[in-house]
C-alpha cells in the first residue's frame, strides 16, 4: 500500500509502538481517533467494492479472541491442534471470489497492533493443546494477506521470528503476493511453512484484482525455495472457466517446468467453494464478474460446483499433479 488517505485509531491503541510506526509512515493521512473499530467498520449501508477504490486503514486493539479452532472452511492439513488468527480484517488485493467481501461490511483495512497479546495467547495453546505428540498449526494469514502488508508493518517477520523460538508450534504463512525480499533476510526455520496461492494467467490476470502475476509469484517461490524454506503450492480455488481443462493443465506444466520439485513441502488442491451467505451478499453487491453466478449447488450452508463437476475437476487436476507430486501430499479440498 503506497497511502491512506485516513486512518482511524482507537483511543486505547494510540500507545503501542505498532501505531507510531504507521503513523510515521503514512504522515499525511488525515488521523480521525475513534473509541471503538466497529463505529467505522461496522457501519450500515456501506459498500464494498466501492470502499476497494480508497481504501482506509484502522487500528485497534483487540479484546480476546486472539486464536480459534480452524472451521470447516480451513484447511488444517491433517493437523488436531489445527488454529488461525485474525491480526487483520481485510486485504490489499480484490480478487473476485474472495469470501472476505461477503462476511465483512466494510472494505476497510483493520490492523490489530497489540501483537504481544497474540503471541501469549499463543504460547498458552501450545502448552495447553489437547494432542502432545504434534505441533500446534497456526495459520498467521487467514482473513488478510500478511506478506502483501509487509510494507506497511511487518507481521510477517514477526511471526516467523516468533515460531522460530517457540517449540511444538508450526506456523503457515498463505499468500498471493511476490514481495519474498520482505523475509529473505530472516532465519530459515522448519516451524514456518510459506504457502504460495497460484492461478493460472487466466485466472489471475481478470479475476486477482491487484495480485502479482503469476510469473512475479513463482519467481519468489523459486528464490524462497532456494533459500531453504518449507513451501506449499496451493492450486486453490479452482475454477470452471471457459476451457479449463486445457487452461489448468497448461498451467500445472508451467509451475513444475519452473519450480524444483524436490523442493515442494507439500501441495493444496481445492475448488471453488464458500458459505451461502457471504455468495448471496456479494451477489447483491456486484454483477460483474461471472464465476460468482455459475448454477452452484448448495450444500448445507456451502456453495460449489455440482457434484459431477467437483470430481471432474479435481480428478483432472489430480491426474497432472501426481505426475510431479506423490499423491500422499497432496491435500483435496472438494
Amino acid at each position: 500500500m503506497s497511502k491512506f488517505s485516513h486512518i482511524y485509531i482507537e483511543d486505547e491503541a494510540l500507545v503501542y509502538p505498532i501505531s507510531t510506526r504507521i503513523l510515521e509512515r503514512f504522515p499525511n493521512a488525515k488521523r480521525v481517533q475513534i473509541s471503538d473499530y466497529k463505529e467505522v467498520f461496522g457501519r450500515l449501508n456501506q459498500h464494498f467494492q466501492i470502499q476497494k477504490r480508497s481504501v482506509k486503514l484502522i487500528l485497534s486493539v483487540k479484546k480476546g479472541g486472539y486464536l480459534y479452532r480452524g472451521s470447516d472452511f480451513s484447511q488444517g492439513f491433517g493437523y488436531k491442534n489445527f488454529y488461525y488468527n485474525t491480526l487483520m480484517l481485510n486485504c490489499v488485493y480484490n480478487c473476485d471470489y474472495c469470501y472476505l467481501q461477503g462476511m465483512y461490511p466494510s472494505a476497510n483495512m483493520v490492523l490489530f497492533v497489540n501483537l504481544e497479546d497474540f503471541f501469549e495467547a499463543t504460547k498458552k495453546a501450545v502448552a495447553e493443546r489437547e494432542y502432545k505428540s504434534e505441533p500446534l498449526y497456526l495459520s498467521v494469514s487467514y482473513n488478510t494477506d500478511l506478506l502483501a502488508f509487509e510494507s506497511v508493518v511487518p507481521y510477517t517477520a514477526y511471526w516467523i521470528e516468533f515460531a522460530d523460538a517457540c517449540d511444538d508450534l508450526l506456523i503457515e504463512v498463505r499468500t498471493k503476493s511476490a514481495n519474498y525480499k520482505a523475509i529473505k533476510h530472516l532465519k530459515v526455520t522448519p516451524r514456518v511453512i510459506l504457502a504460495w496461492t497460484l492461478s493460472p494467467r487466466e485466472v489471475a490476470e481478470v479475476y486477482e484484482k491487484g495480485a502479482p502475476s503469476l510469473d512475479r509469484r513463482l519467481e519468489a517461490i523459486k528464490e524462497a525455495m532456494e533459500d531453504g524454506w518449507q513451501v506449499r503450492l496451493c492450486f486453490d480455488p479452482v475454477l470452471r472457466i471457459r476451457n479449463w481443462k486445457y487452461v489448468y493443465t497448461d498451467f500445472v506444466e508451467e509451475v513444475f517446468r519452473y519450480l524444483p520439485v524436490e523442493r515442494v513441502y507439500d501441495v493444496s488442491l481445492g475448488v471453488f467453494r464458500m458459505n451461502a451467505d457471504y455468495l448471496r451478499r456479494i451477489r447483491r453487491l456486484r454483477q460483474d464478474s461471472d464465476i460468482l453466478f455459475y448454477p452452484f449447488e448448495v450444500r448445507g450452508d456451502t456453495v460449489s460446483y455440482p457434484l459431477l463437476h467437483r470430481k471432474e475437476m479435481i480428478s483432472s487436476l489430480l491426474e497432472k499433479l501426481t505426475r510431479y507430486i506423490p499423491k500422499e501430499r497432496i491435500a483435496i479440498w472438494e
